[in-house]
Parts: structure tokens; sequence; C-alpha cells
């Protein structure tokens, strides 16, 4: 069997899909306003918002809290809410707000070929460094989750184009399940049907590329590698976390958690540009920066900063081959070792510097890596810190709208 895979996946019926589908849980987590918005905007209706936990809230969540959407899960589930489309894909089209369509395919990807440890050889790699502390308030709310919806987006790397070739070279011969437009400022989507004949030539066009991306890299790293980790590390990997306690608990493979939904892109698409994810402190922004100077004697990389009273730049001093941006954050996390101080990872430049702008805060702008060599660079080097890149702006993450069953 393929690594990624058709799923039996859930649509809801007869819902305002306008209401239903909301951003990743992960984004705009300094901004509390974004999300009480949502909550206005979807007031009573179904809703994904429902059945997740945006981490704006994380730190301050209760069991009670995630036992309400659980209920609500079961709810949905005993209601009739949802549609189930077995074994099957979906083909999506996100219309961005620049023009550009970017495309993808829902399906699962097999946890038994993914490890997000450092120095893993597994078939799917994590992209950057999973922060262990970050995945047990995650299990909390998936232990004992009836369903999972996906923020994950996984990359091929397909200069052939063969699977989202495929998938576009049918598209008008397949059956169109959603189309609307996503709320705040999200851009429009479609989703489309990919059953029986279809799934099966796209079963043989992920294969094919599996196999021939496996001898790729064979050829250049010594290693195999089919699919990176995009968006959602940390949400794959509680998914693996998830399973493997599982496990120890008897389940065996064909346990539903095995699996893991995800949405898997293209390296090579226009549409697919890596931004910067940029850093947030609030900490004594004067000592930082002092510390800072301090570490780097002679640093000749500047990396911008902001305050509520100031600007300027730090300047990095960087061993050969080192990113700017894992200098800079393991000295952040020195100085967080030391010090007081709280981080966050923003999105957006204009929003950095509005943040940064708060009393007490000071915001880093960071420099934006190339996509063009991720896979190679990921197999050589290995995983890139946490929050080096974002598939995107924040207002362009995968929005929650398929769902599938977990128990």
């Amino acid at each position: 069997m393929s690594v990624f895979q058709k799923a039996d996946i859930l649509l809801p019926e007869n819902v305002s899909f306008e209401k239903w589908a909301v951003i990743a849980c992960d984004q705009f987590t300094s901004e509390k306003e974004y999300w009480q918005n949502v909550n206005e905007t979807v007031k009573d209706a179904p809703s994904a918002l429902r059945l997740v936990l945006p981490e704006a809230y994380l730190d301050h969540t209760d069991t009670g809290e995630i036992d309400r959407i659980n209920d609500t899960m079961r709810q949905y589930l005993s209601e009739g809410l949802f549609h189930e489309y077995a074994q099957s894909y979906i083909y999506v089209e996100r219309t961005l707000n620049s023009g550009m369509i970017r495309r993808g395919v829902v399906g699962i990807v097999d946890l038994e070929q993914y490890d997000y440890h450092e120095n893993s050889t597994s078939l799917i790699r994590a992209t950057e460094f999973t922060v262990p502390e970050r995945i047990p308030p995650r299990m909390k709310i998936r232990e004992d989750a009836a369903l999972e919806l996906p923020h994950i987006l996984m990359l091929c790397d397909d200069p052939q184009d063969q699977i989202l070739g495929y998938c576009e070279k049918v598209r008008d011969e397949l059956p169109l399940l959603y189309d609307f437009e996503l709320m705040m400022n999200g851009g429009r989507i479609t989703g489309r049907l990919l059953q029986g004949e279809h799934a099966a030539k796209l079963d043989a066009a992920i294969a094919a590329y599996e196999t021939q991306v496996k001898e790729k890299y064979l050829k250049l790293c010594n290693q195999e590698i089919v699919y990176n980790v995009g968006d959602g590390n940390h949400s794959l990997a509680t998914a693996k976390a998830h399973y493997e306690e599982l496990k120890r608990k008897g389940a065996d493979g064909t346990h539903p958690a095995r699996y893991a939904m995800a949405e898997l892109g293209r390296l090579q698409d226009d549409s697919l540009v890596f931004e910067p994810i940029h850093r947030l402190l609030k900490t004594d922004s004067e000592a930082l920066l002092a510390y800072l100077a301090e570490r780097n004697p002679d640093g000749t990389f500047e990396v911008p900063w902001f305050t509520s009273e100031e600007e300027g730049v730090v300047k990095l001093s960087l061993d050969e081959k080192e990113l700017p941006l894992a200098k800079l954050q393991n000295d952040l996390d020195a100085w967080l070792a030391e010090q007081e101080g709280e981080i966050d990872y923003i999105h957006g430049e204009d929003t950095l510097k509005k943040l940064a702008r708060r009393k007490g805060m000071i915001g880093f702008l960071v420099p934006p890596i190339a996509k063009d060599h991720l896979f190679q660079d990921i197999l050589e080097n290995g995983v890139l810190p946490r929050k080096t890149f974002s598939m995107g702006h924040a207002n362009e993450k995968r929005y929650y709208i398929e769902s599938r069953k977990i128990i």
C-alpha cells in the first residue's frame, strides 16, 4: 500500500459551509479578537469551530472544555450531520486572495511510515523540530475524540505533476462537493470527489510517484523519502503519539488511528509560497538586545527588531551553512531559559509590527527560506528549527472542512 491513501471521508450535510469551515487552530494565537469574530460569525450554527480548540486559548483550557468538544463530536455523529464518502479522495482548489489557485488532494497518511524524532529515517519526514512539551496538551484533546479534522498540509516533490496533474485533468468529470467563500478573508475553495475508477487511477499515480521519489533520493542522499510535512508538524506528531499509545494498550495495525488525514500539495506549484514566521517576545527588550549583542560580538547578518518605542537591527554571528533563524532561535531559547519571558510565532510583517507596539513586547522580523531544495536539505542537514516557515499567509492556511472517524 502507498504511504498516502484514500479514506472514508465525512462531510457535513445541510449546513452553511461558510459557517462550518474555520481556519487551522494554530493560527492567530496572539489575536483572540480574531477567534471572537469567528465565534460571532458562527453563532449557533453547526461548525468545525465547536470541534477544535483554538491555540489562542490552549494555555487556559480545562478538561471541561475538552469534554465539551468531544461531546459535540458525538452529538454531530448521532444526529446524522455527516455523509460518509467511502474510500475516496477530495480534490481541492483554493483560490487565494492573490488570485492564485493552490491545488491539493485530501486523503490519509500511514503513521507507521512517519517518525517526528530527530535523525528519523522514515518515509515521511518532519520539516521542523518537534517540541515534546507541545504534544501532551494536544494528546488530551485527541485521546477521547471520535473525529479528526485535518489542518495538516503534506508536500510531494513531484516535478512531473503526476498526482495533482491527474486530478486537474479529470476535474470536470468529478462531482462537486462544495464551492464557497471562506470566512475572515480566507479566499474561495472548491472540493471535488474522486471515487471508484478515478480514485483507482489516482492510487496508481501516487504509487508511481512514491517509487520514483524514493529512487531519486536514494541516488542523491542514500536515503528514502516520499513526503515532507509542510504545515501541521505538531498536529501530525500528536496523531503519531496517540497511535503509539493505543498500540501500547493493545491496538493493532487495523485501528483507524493508524492513519492521519491530511491535504497533499506539490512543492513545485507557484501558488505554494514559503513565508517566514516571525518571533514576538514579551520580556525586557532592552536587556534582551544587550544579551544578543554579547552572544554575537562579530555579527554581520542583520535581523530587524521592533518595540513600542523604537526599532533597529540585531547582528548575528553565523557558522558556515547555519540558518539565521536557527541562530536567532537558539539565542532566544537560551535567553528564555535564564530570564522571564514568553515567545510567540507570528505570520505576516504587518501583524508582527502591530503586536510589537504593545508595551513590553519586542518583535524580530526573520528572513524567508528557499523551497527548491527542501527535501534534500532535510535529508542532509536534519529538521529545521521549529516555526521556520509557513506555507502562505495566516489567512491562507487550511480550513477545517473534511473529517474522519478515529475510533
